[in-house]
């Protein structure tokens, strides 16, 4: 198979290595992967994945263009598709896809549902997560990334926004009052003096990018991690 999801790939080759061949360039993880690249999520190299003959292609509604997923069905390539919105629908897509691989579902899976099985930490904090600037964008509704927070004890203050990645000014930013700014290493790396200057006088945190967005692997450590980093 072939996945053009960065944390499907993760999910495959730490649960069946030799079934891989052939991932995307953002594909990072894990260390040291070693398959065919095919070029980004955005613009995979169709020639290339057809060429490499996989059974199946792992894709995402939101990472892949409906476009290079309807091109890839016509050459007779199979397609998986996720819709991942939630936690629990990262859980319940991972279980139906390796059902469907007809692989038993791997340890770290029953590791990452019961990390992620606590009840939130109370009380609650008002918080925005930017993912990128200039323009900024920040996480809005219906997202598993929105999801994974308030199981962390954040209350999204953008989750009312009708887009799912909002553009926001900063002072429209700061009209939400979050009490937390959450700038994530991913998609837009922020460091400790490329974001936090924009927004004076509101606590900050650095966090992993990959813990906060990849349904995959990562869920097995996220909660604990991202906690630590929240804190």
């Amino acid at each position: 198979m072939l996945s053009l999801v960065p944390s499907l790939t993760e999910s495959v080759a730490l649960t069946r290595p030799e079934a891989l061949v052939g991932a995307t360039d953002w594909c990072t993880h894990p260390a040291g992967l070693d398959v065919p690249r095919v070029r980004g999520t955005k613009n995979p190299d169709l020639a290339a994945i057809a060429a490499l003959q996989p059974e199946v292609v792992l894709a995402n509604q939101e990472e892949n263009r409906e476009l290079d997923v309807t091109r890839l069905r016509a050459a007779g390539i199979a397609v998986w598709v996720t819709r991942i919105r939630s936690v629990d629908e990262a859980f319940t897509s991972l279980d139906r896809m390796f059902a469907a691989l007809q692989w038993p579902s791997p340890g770290w899976l029953h590791e990452a549902a019961e990390a992620w099985a606590a009840p939130a930490p109370q009380p609650p904090r008002r918080a925005v997560v930017p993912i990128w600037r200039d323009p900024w964008m920040v996480v809005g509704s219906q997202t598993f990334t929105g999801d994974l927070l308030s199981r962390l004890g954040l209350v999204n203050v953008f989750d009312g926004a009708t887009d799912r990645y909002p553009h926001a000014s900063v002072a429209e930013i700061l009209d939400h009052r979050p009490e937390l700014v959450v700038l994530p290493d991913e998609p837009y790396c922020f460091t400790a003096t490329d974001g936090p200057e924009a927004f004076p006088g509101v606590a900050h945190r650095l966090v992993e990018g990959r813990s906060l967005t990849w349904y995959g692997p990562s869920l097995a450590t996220a909660r604990e991690l991202l906690s630590r980093q929240l804190a």
